[in-house]
């Protein structure tokens, strides 16, 4: 312990010097105010024995810029005095004194008082130093939320660009959202959405939000259904959760015309197809568990489809609107939430959500709220300037085996290379789907040999893709070779896809028939491309496609 005296008296300060001595503790002096706060700046000080009437700068004008300079730490300032009236203790106390020890000095009343502020003292260090540590950590939980902030910000793209067709909610309990809204557009011009609501909410909840998103975000630049993101989304999330976290789930497609809907529904509440009014055209009960839950084989790829229009819209929540309490404990519900849909024409996420809050009263929110209302109108193509076609023609080959073809889907690679040259790239969805469908036609139909008519049996899909998966994990000395042919003088693409199957007769109409009742088939094919042509095996497809 530290203590400065400071009194313009060299006997005083020799007699306090001595005494506190003789108690071990360590003591500087000082003649006056300026010599004071120059120790206090070069020393650590921990209490101060101040004498009031002094040359240069006296005790009052002193004790106030002690305190004023040493305020993070409790430093205590006892004055000496042989003052006794009433207003020089008042003024002694108003410019921060702590306390008094009077002229002369009483040994006992000095060291009690002494030990009385070092134990003030040390608590205020002690306090000071906690205090920095809670700061220093605090500092640091900022800055990961805010780094891990950006991360999920950065990973959770596109809400923003598709406002006419989306009108989104999104608002968390706590800094972190358990809910997530992804939306992204097809290579074919549908848009996907998925509305996931985590078990929890917090950071622990929106942990999931990275993988789930990539994966979505991966599928759908491949084009994939709807089914199999659905799928793909459980795989990883039942690998990376702890087994008490799923993620409740809405995955919906939304054609580019705007006239369909394919939606796989696991464990969200009710979703509600409406009219402009609000009122409810058709209830989606969830069909599924939710996502993270069943191992592979037990998933469940089942898709809800129907058809819509302009006037129709619709809606995607999380439980946290209808399980919203008031003061006397009373759920939201889904009457008041179609109520609210219903509340004025064209309801936005904004109004029923200010429903919602104006029913729970000011209590607490509890849980994520996230809605999302879905305008059934057709999916405006992304902006591009169109660059000048390329003036070099060119021309390459893709041949791949039984080992490539099980590991690889080489469709999306060969459209990211054929967006690089020069005006093709405002053609990647049309080039995307002539590749997809008829690469996809030679693998499941040629090298495997698949018979779409499966699918028109109950449960048909599954038993499709489960037999897919099995053949594809035997195939053997299978090839398929993709050539593709630009021509720049007629704005020309040609692709060739040719397979090692055994093909089928010219005359044989479930060649295609079968697959045109399924998905969107080889028909498509004819509508985009200028032509399209089979050799006489039925094992090679031929494509015009006109850039202009």
């Amino acid at each position: 312990m530290h203590i400065l005296v400071v009194d313009d008296q060299p006997l005083n300060c020799t007699l306090l010097k001595v005494m506190l001595e003789q108690q071990d503790y360590q003591v500087s002096t000082a003649e006056n105010g300026v010599e004071a706060l120059a120790i206090l700046e070069q020393q650590n000080i921990d209490i101060v024995l101040l004498d009031v009437i002094m040359p240069i700068m006296d005790g009052y004008e002193t004790a106030a810029k002690i305190k004023q300079r040493y305020n993070e730490v409790h430093l205590p300032v006892i004055f000496i005095t042989s003052l006794e009236d009433q207003s020089s203790f008042e003024r002694c106390l108003e410019v921060g004194g702590d306390d008094f020890i009077h002229k002369p000095f009483d040994k006992v009343i000095l060291t009690a008082k002494i030990k009385a502020h070092s134990r003030t003292r040390k608590l205020s260090l002690k306090t000071h130093e906690q205090n920095k540590l809670l700061e220093y950590h605090y500092n640091q939980t900022e800055r990961e939320h805010e780094i891990v902030e950006h991360i999920f910000n950065n990973a959770l793209e596109n809400q923003d660009k598709f406002t006419d067709n989306i009108d989104f909610h999104l608002s968390p309990a706590s800094m972190f959202n358990g809910d997530m809204c992804l939306i992204a557009q097809s290579p074919i011009g549908s848009l996907y959405c998925m509305l996931g609501d985590f078990t929890g909410h917090g950071l622990a909840a929106a942990v999931g939000a990275l993988p789930a998103s990539k994966v979505f975000y991966t599928m759908v630049n491949k084009g994939m259904a709807v089914s199999d993101i659905a799928t793909e989304v459980n795989a990883i999330l039942a690998q990376l959760l702890p087994g008490n976290m799923f993620c409740a789930a809405t995955i919906i497609e939304l054609s580019s015309s705007g006239k369909s809907i394919s939606a796989w529904l696991g464990g969200l509440p009710d979703a509600y197809l409406i009219d402009q009014n609000g009122n409810v055209l058709k209830t989606l009960e969830s069909q599924h568990m939710a996502l993270g839950v069943l191992d592979s084989d037990e998933f469940e790829r089942e898709l809800v489809h129907f058809e819509v229009d302009e006037s129709m819209r619709l809606v995607l929540a999380t439980d946290g609107i209808i399980e919203t309490t008031n003061a006397q404990d009373e759920f939201f519900g889904e009457q008041r939430f179609i109520e609210a849909l219903a509340s004025k024409a064209k309801v936005n996420s904004h109004d029923v959500i200010a429903k919602v809050t104006q029913f729970a009263h000011g209590s607490a929110q509890q849980d994520d709220l996230s809605l999302v209302l879905f305008n059934c109108v057709a999916v405006p193509p992304l902006a591009e300037e169109q660059e000048p076609y390329s003036r070099l023609p060119f021309n390459f080959s893709l041949t791949l085996n039984s080992q490539q073809i099980k590991q690889t889907d080489p469709v999306l690679e060969i459209v990211e290379v054929l967006s690089q040259v020069g005006g093709l790239k405002a053609h990647r969805s049309d080039i995307f789907l002539l590749l997809s469908e008829a690469y996809n036609n030679a693998l499941d139909h040629g090298v495997l040999g698949l018979d779409s008519a499966i699918k028109n049996k109950e449960d048909g899909f599954i038993e499709y893709y489960q037999l897919r998966e099995a053949t594809l994990a035997k195939l053997v000395d299978a090839l398929i070779i993709v050539d593709i042919r630009y021509c720049p003088e007629t704005l020309s693409l040609y692709f060739t896809i040719c397979d090692s199957g055994n093909g089928f007769s010219n005359t044989d109409s479930s060649a295609t028939s079968n697959n045109r009742e399924h998905g969107r088939g080889l028909s498509i094919l004819e509508e985009i491309a200028e032509q399209v042509t089979y050799n006489a095996s039925g094992n090679q497809i031929e494509m015009c496609y006109k850039l202009q």
